[in-house]
């Protein structure tokens, strides 16, 4: 499932219980119908490979092409989704749809130029703009603010988070918090949700310091933590002893879902409130205004004052998917009968995880206006359901991925917020973030040339990456070939630069750097890529001894050549390893022609036709220095000869 639907799941709460096969899909015989019977059971990483192997030939099916492209796309791998529908919109039958998912992966993974133009091409051949306008105003405002961040300083609670999700965290006090988190299976708790996989959300708690550093997570007793089902998120009242929470109705309901020819039962969510006596936990007391058959009701805040509850529902008369609604407090401590919140924060689209600070700003999540991609946050001042016009958080507090659960100290000078953007540990992650009042200004000065002729290059696309990867900020080239990225963090910075035609080129700017300077000058030079016999080295890949398999960090490698290739589509290429002196010749060229197969596998993986490419292992026949048999070297040294290289064959 992506991310999407699984935060709109702990609205409406999908809880997969039970499962009938449609017959027809269930005897399809082969590859193919096992693929088939994996995707509509929604398995979709074990029907991806399934799809992979059926697409490994000359001329892929489209169908096939489609349900693998998809498979990604549910499973947040939207790299790997967008080269897929780059060859399917290429195919002659495919079908308008195929230009919105195009363009919505594209969105996911930054590339807002050509998502737009994806979007645009879907409204020529269907003339439905009304349903992309909204994307398409985001892609031209997310390409302005990822070229010129805010100042929020972002950072991965990584002693919180896992492989699994972890978001909506709420204050419990100065020094802890409560949050939503999904447990690790273990033995004897194997208690997990038919749709994720992962075990039932439960409410989960922190240390927290006073840099807003997470640690020392743990599932503290609750009463509420003993439900059959998902929980969460939560809010509290000032005092912290009163619990608004939200969870699945842990009934028995009639209603149905049908999924790819698939039957789901489902359940609603629902909204408890349970308060303490003396220390004692009373009864939870449900929300009036549940409706368990007919609509979810989730994800609550209260107004400073706490005379308002806020929450989100997608009950009838709401203006999109998901609303967020509102009900005041009457005087005997009962609630008075929900009314919308108004057509200026409520949208066509889904609003979620509403939260109010105590300057009474609205923080919300939202689908329907302009925005980077999947759930912005945004934030609106006002009351009840008079809102001035929403106001998007911008990067990096967005990002091209899923945002929300945002929630700001009482200071406002930081806080807390959830996403599955890339370079996470997880599914979802919890992020805290700082804003300070008064940066200090760093700059990147760039210029962009050609390397041939040392000409400048316009419209090239210069991404700021940090140490691990993270995009800071991303930008064009100017019509000088310049570039500048403003900083107000002294930390270690790579620069790359792409444009179609030309293979990319690094700058790494080193943390110490910023120790001398404010300013740091940056040159990237790209070679042009038509040129046959051209011959390019890649960074250095590394393999285990006497190993041929692609390591992780090899993998990150290839992706830009990956990238490369996907960015000009009639780029022939022969791929070529080369070892070292050591050992004897003829186990060299066989330990090198495996490990130039394994770099074309690793390719066709990621959607390279492997008609593209050609598999060849020089052994050390084509050393690069002195290091020959019987020469004394160093191993950075042998080093250098241990390389992988691609020549252009045509274009």
């Amino acid at each position: 499932m992506n991310a999407f639907a699984r935060h709109l799941f702990l609205v409406l709460s999908f809880l997969l219980v039970g499962v009938v096969m449609n017959d027809a899909l269930a005897v399809t015989p082969g590859l193919r119908g096992r693929a088939e019977r994996l995707f509509n059971s929604l398995k979709y990483s074990e029907a991806a490979s399934v799809y992979l192997q059926l697409t490994d030939v000359k001329e892929p099916l489209l169908s096939d092409m489609e349900q693998l492209a998809e498979c990604y796309r549910k499973m947040n791998k939207y790299k790997d989704a967008e080269i897929w529908y780059a060859r399917i919109v290429k195919n002659p039958d495919s079908k308008p749809e195929n230009l919105f998912l195009y363009g919505e992966v594209l969105k996911a993974n930054a590339n807002y130029a050509k998502a737009k133009k994806s979007y645009q091409s879907y409204v020529t051949k269907t003339k439905d703009k009304k349903r992309v306008a909204v994307f398409m105003a985001g892609c031209d405002s997310a390409r302005i603010w990822i070229s010129n961040p805010t100042s929020h300083v972002v950072k991965n609670e990584d002693m919180v988070n896992t492989a699994n999700s972890e978001f909506g965290v709420f204050p419990a006090g100065n020094d802890r918090v409560y949050y939503v988190g999904e447990p690790a299976l273990s033995k004897g708790n194997e208690n997990k949700d038919g749709w994720t996989g992962n075990g039932y959300l439960r409410i989960f708690s922190a240390v927290r310091t006073a840099e807003n550093t997470l640690f020392a997570p743990e599932i503290p007793v609750l009463p509420f933590n003993e439900a059959p089902y998902h929980v969460g998120p939560i809010a509290t009242d000032t005092t912290g002893e009163i619990f608004l929470v939200t969870r699945t109705y842990p009934g028995k309901t009639n209603n149905r879902m049908v999924i790819n020819g698939n039957t789901y039962s489902t359940q609603n969510m629902e909204l408890f409130i349970q308060g303490k006596i003396l220390g004692k936990w009373k009864n939870p007391e449900a929300f009036a205004f549940n409706n368990i058959d007919q609509y979810s009701v989730g994800h609550p805040t209260l107004s400073p004052d706490e005379h308002t509850l806020y929450f989100v529902s997608n009950k009838p008369g709401g203006k999109g998917g998901t609303d967020i609604w509102y009900t005041c407090k009457r005087a005997d401590g009962t609630w008075d009968e929900p009314i919308n919140a108004g057509d200026k924060i409520n949208s066509a689209g889904n609003e979620l995880f509403p939260f109010i600070s105590n300057d009474s700003t609205l923080y919300f999540s939202s689908t329907g206006f302009p925005g980077m991609g999947g759930l912005d946050i945004f934030r609106s001042k006002g009351y009840g359901n008079q809102w001035t016009t929403p106001v998007n958080m911008r990067y990096p507090i967005n990002s091209p991925g899923d945002d929300f659960s945002f929630i700001m100290d009482k200071d406002h000078n930081g806080g807390y917020f959830a996403s599955n953007r890339d370079k996470g540990l997880g599914g979802d992650d919890i992020y805290s973030f700082v804003n300070p009042k008064s940066p200090k200004v760093r700059i990147i000065l760039g210029t962009v040339y050609n390397k041939k002729n040392g000409q400048i290059l316009s419209a090239a696309t210069v991404t700021l990456f940090d140490r691990i990867k993270n995009i800071i900020a991303k930008q064009d080239s100017r019509s000088d070939g310049g570039f500048a990225f403003a900083l107000s963090q002294p930390v270690e910075y790579s620069t790359y630069g792409t444009k179609a035609g030309y293979y990319p080129d690094t700058f790494q700017i080193d943390k110490k750097e910023w120790d001398t300077k404010d300013t740091i000058q940056v040159k990237l030079y790209l070679d042009p890529l038509f040129e046959k016999g051209k011959t390019f080295r890649l960074r250095p890949i590394y393999y285990n001894f006497d190993k041929y398999n692609i390591r992780s960090d090899a993998s990150l490698v290839l992706d830009e050549l990956v990238q490369t290739l996907h960015e000009n589509p009639t780029l022939k290429i022969e791929l070529a390893s080369h070892t070292d002196s050591r050992g004897t010749s003829k186990y060299n060229d066989k330990l090198s022609q495996n490990r130039a197969q394994a770099v074309v596998d690793y390719l066709v993986s990621r959607g390279i036709s492997r008609d593209r490419m050609v598999a060849k292992g020089y052994g050390e026949s084509k050393l690069i220095n002195r290091c020959a048999d019987g020469v004394d070297c160093s191993e950075a040294e042998h080093q250098e000869n241990r390389r992988t290289e691609f020549t252009v064959l045509s274009w």
